[in-house]
């Protein structure tokens, strides 16, 4: 690779909630350990940010790019001026939000397509729809992608179905937030009493509504993609439940994704490739692929899908970005797959230089 070629790592440093918001944490509160971070309250999820931007930089370094890091956490005049003076030749985006709202996420990549430099991922309109889970959620049922039965619920006196068929047992998430944050054990709910009081503890401790949605007992399966004009599903990553102590649902908790030394973390792996029969497979990666697709998702993503004990795959999610650290799930297919950390770095900026050709 020419070592002319400049590209800028950009990501933002996670947050901590306050009694009168949300503050940006400093290099050396991200460094503390993560169970004090999480008894502080703060979003632990977002503090791997800091293995992902370090990886993805000694990938880029590795591969002969000149790379710079810049924090774009609480001054995006700062932001513009970097990027006036530095003018990389291309953005590596890792930016998950800014401030105490993730809908920036897709303001900041807005600023890039301003100022005409070519970028990693998704673009603004595919960040922001994935953000939105009831509108992702609308656009698959359209499509006739299989996704659980669900409906928006702003306030506990409105969990009345509303003509949408759905059966117990339930499962309650927040409707704008990802990496699991607000699904814990008492997410999967079985009864109107338990339904209400779920969805009052969303709307309270997230302050937005709750997605109410038919939870699907089965397996939970990653489908990683990467590509454009001819995206590739890549080797579908299993979670395997079979750990987790009697009595704990079989879901991707904030426990079980996050905390390191919970019955939850220790009790959830993932496996890949995930053992299935080859039609199923083969149609899994399929709806895989059209999710990908309808989103508009581009160079890589992640899409988390449950399989039914009759082996029907019901969408759950669409990640356009997803975490690409070197221990994340992602690159459980990538390696399976037979590519190394740097060589698929190396092919998401191929396919962002492609598309800004």
């Amino acid at each position: 690779m020419n070592k002319n070629i400049h590209v800028a790592v950009i990501f933002n440093n996670p947050t901590r909630q306050t009694n009168t918001g949300r503050k940006f944490l400093s290099e050396e509160e991200m460094m503390q350990n993560a169970e004090h971070l999480y008894r502080e309250a703060i979003d632990v999820s977002e503090v791997g940010v800091l293995e992902e931007r370090e990886d993805v930089a000694n990938a880029l370094h590795e591969l002969g790019f000149r790379t710079s890091l810049f924090n774009a956490s609480d001054d995006v005049q700062a932001l513009l001026k970097f990027l006036s003076e530095e003018q990389p030749n291309l953005i590596f985006n890792l930016v998950e939000g800014l401030g105490e709202n993730a809908i920036h996420e897709i303001h900041v990549a807005g600023m890039y397509e301003l100022l005409g430099i070519p970028y990693t991922g998704s673009a603004p309109v595919t960040l922001g729809l994935c953000l939105n889970k009831i509108r992702t959620k609308e656009i698959l049922s359209y499509h006739h992608i299989p996704t659980p039965n669900f409906f928006l619920c702003e306030n506990n006196n409105q969990c009345n179905f509303h003509g949408v068929p759905l059966q117990f047992p339930l499962i309650v998430k927040p409707s704008r937030e990802d990496a699991s944050i607000g699904i814990e054990n008492h997410s999967i709910v079985e009864s109107f009493v338990d339904l209400k009081k779920q969805i009052a503890y969303v709307n309270t401790t997230f302050h937005q509504a709750a997605i109410v949605e038919e939870y699907i007992d089965g397996r939970e399966l990653n489908v990683a993609v990467i590509g454009n004009a001819e995206p590739t599903a890549l080797p579908i990553s299993e979670i395997d439940f079979s750990e987790l102590p009697t009595g704990f649902p079989n879901i991707v908790t904030y426990n079980a994704k996050w905390m390191k030394g919970t019955p939850e973390y220790d009790g959830t792996n993932g496996k890949c490739p995930a053992e299935l029969l080859p039609e199923v497979e083969q149609r899994v990666k399929t709806i895989a692929l059209q999710a990908y697709k309808i989103l508009e998702c581009r160079d890589y993503a992640r899409v988390d899908i449950r399989l039914t004990k009759e082996n029907k795959p019901f969408v759950l999610e669409v990640n356009p970005n997803p975490d690409i650290c070197d221990e994340a799930g992602f690159m459980r297919s990538v390696r399976t797959a037979g590519f190394s950390y740097t060589e698929i770095i190396g092919k998401i900026v191929s396919y962002a230089f492609e598309r800004a050709q």
